[in-house]
């Protein structure tokens, strides 16, 4: 199965300060099974990148980059699904709505992901099932 990484999934993992830790750490482990790709976008970095560094530091900005973005299967946006994300985030006129949310969306949608590792609602208001 493919599995599309978010950021608050990422994150999640990341800080153990954060509610969803826990969570994070059991569907990261169930999502690492052989049979699986993880899938994320080249946005979903830059979004995991900056809020990494800003809250966890650079340590933890490295161990992101040498651990898990190797893990990753990288998506890398092009012209057209910007040009459709940024068309759908403004159709969509909501301030909590980001443009690597949709950017997410027109991905998934493409490659026919059905789950996410996230905890953001936004997923699941799209019509996509979240890991945990």
């Amino acid at each position: 199965m493919n599995i599309f990484v978010d950021t608050s999934g990422v994150y999640a993992l990341l800080d153990a300060d954060d509610s969803n830790h826990r969570k994070a750490k059991e569907a990261w482990s169930e999502a690492l099974r052989p049979e699986n790709a993880l899938v994320t976008t080249n946005y979903i970095l830059l979004e995991s990148f900056a809020l990494i560094q800003s809250r966890l530091g650079l340590d933890a900005l490295r161990g992101f980059q040498s651990d898990m973005v190797p893990l990753l299967v990288v998506e890398w946006i092009g012209e057209d699904v910007h040009a459709r994300a940024v068309s759908a985030l403004l159709a969509a006129s909501r301030k909590s709505l980001s443009l690597a949310d949709c950017t997410s969306f027109e991905v998934m949608r493409a490659l026919s992901l059905t789950k996410a590792l996230s905890f953001d609602a936004h997923f699941t208001e799209q019509g996509f099932s979240r890991i945990p």
